[in-house]
């Protein structure tokens, strides 16, 4: 991930300078344990203002409004209590070449600061540090303790100390080219490496970015430049220092992230905030998907794998149980041959009722053949009454298995990032399984409404109806039983764990064959048999899919079905090469 180095960030500030001072603050919100947003009113407009301190994403930018949901943390609470209803009158780098911004809060814009916002923006060691007109600590995002490091501690009460500073070299406008050159060529090595190492304020995207211009790789060896080669360096860099100078920043994307040293007059200048807004909200976004789905599929993996265990223990007392019948009849059998007993005996070999074939039937020789015909007659009745009792709850596991598969299922659906309405599908699977008592409640879910949360694939079949799909459970719930209409049909793969599909058809329009073949495709491809070359689908209309009392989500039952070959390999075909 891209972090913000010192040049963007000298970009951010210059533009929240121009836009956003001075600003009224309105209220503070804390995101997550790394974010906070403090909303500010300028006389034209309002925004939020978006604080990170995330090691991999420390930023800061005017971004999105925060979710409706209780702020708990400590952090915001104390920032909200000292300056809700102040003035943001400047913001200021705390010292030449640092990534320390300094948010100066007054109570009116004329009046001198009672308040200091530190915003550190240092990788791992990032912070945010509130403190008073002296530079005391009043509150800290993360508190530092001497244990944790004996370089710079943290903590409130204490006097605020700038970071350590910097080692490099000042980069200067002044300095010249031959001494320039000397200091970067004085130990050989590649060129981006002894840059970043020698001077200030240097990233490896900056650094990368001066050595495009000049035509040069950033693994290229310093003895390998030629004088030319020199000359294009040193003028990029030159031209660098004199963007920071001026501030003439050209923000935009770029193929793995983004610049604000954009030097290509045919692509579009994007604006600063929303350009870093949008780059770190996705590249979090993605890194939250993939940790989430990671925790979903273990957690489903190894319930499926113990209820599986358990499954097999009860089918083997099932088994186990179908002697019982076997115990009956050689029970019979010493009763009817009682005068063939003699004491000490360990077995009898009698003949079968029917059959006259001759059974095998083990004896206690320490008890009477009573009392041993008496022993088996009650083996039986044991094992009927295991049957009774292990019956039901295998039939309990079985259906838990099948609805843990169906999450399972939606969960490989949902392979890949691509956008956030991906990462909502799988806090829906979470929120559903904290319902459901498979996990434990480590966070506070999300306040959404219907239509915020409500976002299934949507298709289009060969006569140009839409074919909707369910992304999970809970969607499969709404797609069945609030979504659907008295027009429409309903897909599933038959007694395979899938997502619901719906074909949507306008009143008195009928489906053609290839309009239902396309949704059975598409209901087969979103099922667990998506590999093979057909699956069976079912169809039929939604008012004749039921819920049955205390089913778990996205577990139906259906009748008056018709069934189809759904392809999913017409899926793949189509989705390669959608023209």
């Amino acid at each position: 991930m891209q972090t913000v180095d010192f040049t963007t960030l000298t970009a951010i500030c210059q533009d929240l300078r121009i836009h956003w001072l001075p600003a009224r603050i309105e209220q503070v919100y804390q995101r997550d344990r790394y974010t906070i947003s403090i909303a500010l009113r300028t006389l034209e407009k309002r925004s939020w203002l978006t604080i990170s301190w995330h090691p991999q994403s420390a930023r800061l930018c005017i971004g999105d409004s925060p979710p409706r949901t209780p702020d708990t943390f400590t952090f915001s609470d104390q920032l909200r209590h000292q300056l809700k209803g102040y003035a943001l009158t400047s913001i200021a780098m705390v010292a030449p070449w640092e990534r320390v911004v300094d948010l100066q809060i007054a109570q009116r814009p004329d009046e001198d600061p009672l308040w200091h916002l530190y915003v550190e923006i240092m990788g791992k060691y990032s912070n945010v540090i509130l403190t008073d007109a002296n530079q005391q600590i009043i509150t800290v995002a993360h508190q530092v303790t001497a244990n944790q490091s004996r370089v710079r501690t943290v903590e409130t009460g204490q006097p605020y100390q700038l970071p350590p500073s910097l080692t490099g070299i000042a980069p200067s406008l002044s300095e010249s080219r031959d001494r320039w050159q000397e200091r970067i060529s004085l130990i050989p090595g590649p060129i981006q490496k002894q840059w970043i190492k020698l001077y200030r304020g240097l990233s490896p995207v900056t650094v990368r970015s001066l050595l495009e211009r000049a035509n040069l790789q950033p693994e290229q060896q310093t003895t390998s430049l030629s004088e030319t080669d020199w000359q294009n360096l040193f003028s990029a860099w030159q031209d660098w220092l004199k963007i920071l100078d001026k501030g003439d920043f050209y923000p935009t994307w770029t193929e793995t992230g983004y610049t604000v040293l954009n030097t290509n007059t045919q692509q579009a200048i994007v604006n600063i905030q929303s350009l870093i807004n949008e780059y770190y909200c996705d590249r979090q976004f993605q890194e939250n998907f993939g940790q989430l789905r990671h925790q979903l599929l273990q957690k489903i993996r190894s319930l499926l794998t113990k209820l599986t265990q358990k499954a097999q223990t009860f089918q083997t007392r099932l088994q186990q149980s179908d002697q019982a019948d076997d115990y009956r009849q050689q029970a019979d059998l010493l009763m009817a041959h009682l005068q063939e007993w003699e004491a000490g005996m360990n077995e009898m070999i009698l003949p079968d009722f029917e059959t006259d074939e001759p059974i095998k039937i083990t004896l206690q020789p320490d008890k009477t053949i009573i009392q041993n015909a008496q022993w088996l007659y009650k083996q039986q009745q044991k094992l009927k009454r295991a049957r009774h009792a292990v019956e039901p709850l295998l039939a309990e596991v079985l259906t838990e298995m099948v609805y843990l598969e169906q999450i399972e299922e939606s969960l490989n659906q949902i392979e890949n990032y691509q956008n956030p309405d991906d990462l909502l599908a799988l806090e829906e699977i979470r929120d559903e399984l904290i319902e459901q008592n498979y996990l434990e409640i480590k966070h506070t879910s999300r306040n959404r409404n219907s239509s915020e949360t409500f976002q299934p694939h949507i298709q289009q079949s060969p006569s140009g109806f839409e074919i909707w799909i369910g992304r999970n459970n809970r969607q499969n719930d709404q797609l069945t039983f609030r979504v659907a209409g008295d027009y429409d049909l309903w897909f599933h793969s038959q007694e395979i764990a899938g997502s619901h599909v719906l074909l949507r058809l306008i009143p008195g329009a009928i489906a053609e064959e290839n309009d239902l073949q396309c949704a059975a495709n598409w209901a087969a491809y979103y099922s667990r048999a998506k590999q093979s070359d057909q699956v069976p689908v079912v169809y039929t209309k939604p008012k004749h899919v039921y819920k049955p009392k205390g089913a778990k989500p996205g577990m139906v039952v259906y009748k008056q079905e018709k069934i189809l070959w759904g392809h999913p390999t017409d899926v793949v075909l189509y989705r390669e090469n959608p023209s």
